[in-house]
Protein backbone atom coordinates (compact mmCIF):
# COMPACT_ATOMS: atom_id res chain seq x y z
CA UNK A 1 0.00 0.00 0.00
CA UNK A 2 1.41 3.42 -0.89
CA UNK A 3 2.23 5.83 1.89
CA UNK A 4 0.65 9.26 1.82
CA UNK A 5 3.52 11.17 3.40
CA UNK A 6 4.02 13.85 0.76
CA UNK A 7 1.53 16.70 0.43
CA UNK A 8 1.26 19.07 -2.52
CA UNK A 9 -0.98 22.11 -2.73
CA UNK A 10 -2.41 22.99 -6.14
CA UNK A 11 -4.09 26.31 -6.79
CA UNK A 12 -7.46 25.97 -8.53
CA UNK A 13 -8.47 29.25 -10.27
CA UNK A 14 -12.18 28.83 -9.47
CA UNK A 15 -13.58 28.69 -5.94
CA UNK A 16 -15.58 25.90 -4.39
CA UNK A 17 -13.60 22.90 -5.66
CA UNK A 18 -15.74 19.97 -4.71
CA UNK A 19 -16.53 17.20 -7.17
CA UNK A 20 -13.56 15.38 -8.64
CA UNK A 21 -12.47 12.35 -10.59
CA UNK A 22 -9.28 11.21 -12.27
CA UNK A 23 -8.31 10.07 -15.76
CA UNK A 24 -5.47 7.69 -14.86
CA UNK A 25 -4.42 7.04 -18.45
CA UNK A 26 -4.43 10.71 -19.45
CA UNK A 27 -2.92 11.96 -16.19
CA UNK A 28 -5.76 14.42 -15.64
CA UNK A 29 -7.80 15.35 -12.60
CA UNK A 30 -11.24 16.85 -13.22
CA UNK A 31 -12.39 19.28 -10.53
CA UNK A 32 -15.95 20.60 -10.60
CA UNK A 33 -16.32 23.88 -8.72
CA UNK A 34 -19.21 25.70 -7.07
CA UNK A 35 -18.46 28.81 -9.14
CA UNK A 36 -19.73 26.96 -12.22
CA UNK A 37 -16.59 25.57 -13.82
CA UNK A 38 -14.97 22.22 -14.54
CA UNK A 39 -11.20 22.54 -14.20
CA UNK A 40 -8.78 20.04 -15.75
CA UNK A 41 -5.50 19.67 -13.81
CA UNK A 42 -2.35 17.81 -14.86
CA UNK A 43 -1.65 15.25 -12.12
CA UNK A 44 2.10 15.36 -12.69
CA UNK A 45 2.60 19.10 -12.39
CA UNK A 46 -0.59 20.39 -10.73
CA UNK A 47 -0.96 22.94 -13.54
CA UNK A 48 -4.39 23.80 -14.93
CA UNK A 49 -4.79 22.50 -18.49
CA UNK A 50 -8.32 23.63 -19.26
CA UNK A 51 -11.50 25.11 -17.83
CA UNK A 52 -15.09 24.59 -19.04
CA UNK A 53 -18.26 26.28 -17.79
CA UNK A 54 -20.92 24.22 -16.02
CA UNK A 55 -24.52 25.19 -15.35
CA UNK A 56 -24.54 25.22 -11.57
CA UNK A 57 -22.84 24.14 -8.37
CA UNK A 58 -21.79 20.49 -8.75
CA UNK A 59 -22.70 17.61 -6.51
CA UNK A 60 -20.62 14.80 -7.99
CA UNK A 61 -18.27 14.30 -10.94
CA UNK A 62 -17.48 11.17 -12.95
CA UNK A 63 -14.94 10.67 -15.73
CA UNK A 64 -15.79 7.76 -18.05
CA UNK A 65 -12.56 6.38 -19.58
CA UNK A 66 -14.55 4.40 -22.18
CA UNK A 67 -16.11 7.53 -23.72
CA UNK A 68 -13.73 10.27 -22.54
CA UNK A 69 -16.68 12.26 -21.19
CA UNK A 70 -16.90 13.96 -17.81
CA UNK A 71 -20.36 13.89 -16.21
CA UNK A 72 -21.25 16.49 -13.60
CA UNK A 73 -24.47 16.08 -11.60
CA UNK A 74 -25.97 19.43 -10.64
CA UNK A 75 -28.79 19.29 -8.07
CA UNK A 76 -30.15 22.75 -8.92
CA UNK A 77 -31.67 23.02 -11.47
CA UNK A 78 -31.50 19.20 -11.61
CA UNK A 79 -29.40 17.99 -14.53
CA UNK A 80 -26.37 16.04 -15.60
CA UNK A 81 -23.97 18.00 -17.77
CA UNK A 82 -21.74 15.81 -19.95
CA UNK A 83 -18.58 17.49 -21.19
CA UNK A 84 -16.02 16.38 -23.76
CA UNK A 85 -12.82 17.87 -22.30
CA UNK A 86 -11.02 17.50 -25.66
CA UNK A 87 -13.44 19.78 -27.54
CA UNK A 88 -15.35 21.59 -24.80
CA UNK A 89 -18.63 20.32 -26.28
CA UNK A 90 -21.32 19.92 -23.66
CA UNK A 91 -24.72 18.24 -23.45
CA UNK A 92 -27.24 18.40 -20.66
CA UNK A 93 -29.82 15.90 -19.51
CA UNK A 94 -32.59 17.16 -17.25
CA UNK A 95 -33.09 14.91 -14.23
CA UNK A 96 -35.28 16.88 -11.82
CA UNK A 97 -34.57 19.11 -8.83
CA UNK A 98 -32.50 17.46 -6.14
CA UNK A 99 -31.21 14.64 -8.37
CA UNK A 100 -27.57 14.65 -7.44
CA UNK A 101 -26.48 11.24 -6.14
CA UNK A 102 -25.05 9.17 -8.96
CA UNK A 103 -23.22 5.93 -9.73
CA UNK A 104 -21.21 5.13 -12.86
CA UNK A 105 -21.25 1.66 -14.41
CA UNK A 106 -19.27 0.88 -17.57
CA UNK A 107 -21.92 2.17 -19.98
CA UNK A 108 -24.52 3.86 -17.76
CA UNK A 109 -24.75 6.72 -15.33
CA UNK A 110 -27.41 6.22 -12.67
CA UNK A 111 -28.97 9.29 -11.10
CA UNK A 112 -31.14 8.96 -8.02
CA UNK A 113 -34.02 11.40 -8.41
CA UNK A 114 -36.45 12.41 -5.66
CA UNK A 115 -38.73 13.88 -8.34
CA UNK A 116 -39.03 10.51 -10.08
CA UNK A 117 -39.03 8.41 -6.90
CA UNK A 118 -36.18 6.20 -8.09
CA UNK A 119 -33.19 5.98 -10.38
CA UNK A 120 -32.75 7.31 -13.89
CA UNK A 121 -30.36 5.33 -16.11
CA UNK A 122 -28.48 7.37 -18.70
CA UNK A 123 -26.66 5.45 -21.44
CA UNK A 124 -23.15 6.82 -21.92
CA UNK A 125 -22.28 6.83 -25.63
Amino acid sequence: MPELNEVEHWKIPVSGAHGLDIDHEGGRLFVACDDKALVEVDVGSGKVRNECPIEGAPDVTFFNPATGLVHVAIGEPGLVQSIDPQTGASNRTLTGAGAHTTALAPDRLYVFSPTHGGAIALVDT
